[in-house]
């Protein structure tokens, strides 16, 4: 996930997206490539062809705030894509010592925050967990857990959300929209990796995903960027059926790089009711504890420092 071939792909696949028509050019009948030239997009950010193509090969590093303006205006970029952009341009500043991969501390080596794991236990109407940037599940509450149940029982481990997305069949079953949800999940990859593309733990999994599935290497390759901070989503749960449920992320302020997620049912509805059972549920599975858990089931004490 070297950043210069990041942002050579990202330019050149919002390039290709662009009509000539949409900028005022004439289409022709001779174009062999998709979209715009790259003439064209450098005329529309007032650059030189050679300073474009410079770019484009994703030499990002050093380029002026106003030319990242322009290059994203002739792109359309909306403003996810425009913070990808800056991201990538950004990644490229600095020592000779970023373009190596980093390491990330290890879950042994750092814990959540204990007003964290309070959060969670003090939820029992709503499943809640806490995922890093690569989505990896780190802890959650008691009804979090068997909300879970299945990504937990699932052969494809450590537990990670994208994992069980792409590589668990079981997942087709529990989300009934998968592709909107395979969707986001690279959304999430992609902007992470814009911001922090030396991160060795999203390198390995975006070369596992990309390896393993075809689903995962077609969406990834789209180099689509989106935001996703709330919203709703469908799923068909193996011990209660069908939820329709809203979510909300909040990032964790004392250890950045966390979300706190929520997935909350409109009151008075059947999913709500549903949730109700999976908590008693939950609670005749467990031991009597309401304590955050870890995905090995034990109490949630650390994450991997992301």
């Amino acid at each position: 996930m070297d950043n210069r071939d990041e942002a050579r792909e990202f330019l050149t696949s919002r390039r290709a997206r662009i009509t000539p028509e949409q900028v005022g050019f004439p289409a022709g009948s001779r174009r062999r490539v998709p979209g715009l030239r790259r003439a064209e997009v450098a005329a529309l950010a007032d650059v030189s062809v050679e300073y474009y193509a410079k770019l484009e090969r994703g030499n990002l590093a050093g380029v002026s705030p106003g030319v990242l303006e322009a290059v994203a205006r002739a792109l359309r970029l909306d403003d996810v894509e425009r913070a990808h952009l800056w991201n990538l341009a950004r990644a490229q500043e600095g020592s000779d010592a970023l373009t190596q991969l980093q390491p990330r501390p290890s879950g042994a080596q750092r814990k959540l925050p204990e007003s964290l794991l309070w959060t969670l236990e003090a939820v029992t109407t709503a499943p809640a967990f806490v995922v890093n940037s690569r989505l990896d599940l780190l802890a959650t509450n008691r009804l979090g857990r068997a909300f879970w149940v299945d990504l937990y029982n699932s052969h494809v481990q450590p537990p990670n959300i994208a994992r069980y997305q792409f590589l668990d069949p079981a997942s087709h079953r529990f989300y009934p929209d998968w592709d909107v949800i395979a969707d986001r999940v690279v959304d999430v990859l992609r902007n992470e990796a814009g911001r922090n593309p030396h991160d060795k733990g999203l390198h390995d999994l975006v070369g596992e995903l990309s390896t393993r599935s075809e689903a995962f290497r077609a969406r990834w390759g789209m180099h689509n960027v989106t935001r996703h901070g709330t919203g709703s989503k469908r799923f068909h749960h193996p011990v209660v059926g069908d939820l329709a449920l809203s979510w909300l992320g909040s990032t964790v302020d004392a250890d950045p790089g966390l979300t706190l997620l929520f997935y909350a049912a409109e009151p008075g509805s059947p999913s709500e009711q549903s949730l109700r059972l999976l908590a008693s549920w939950a609670a005749s599975q467990d031991d009597g504890s309401v304590a955050p858990r870890t995905p090995s089931g034990g109490t949630a004490q650390t994450s991997d420092g992301n």
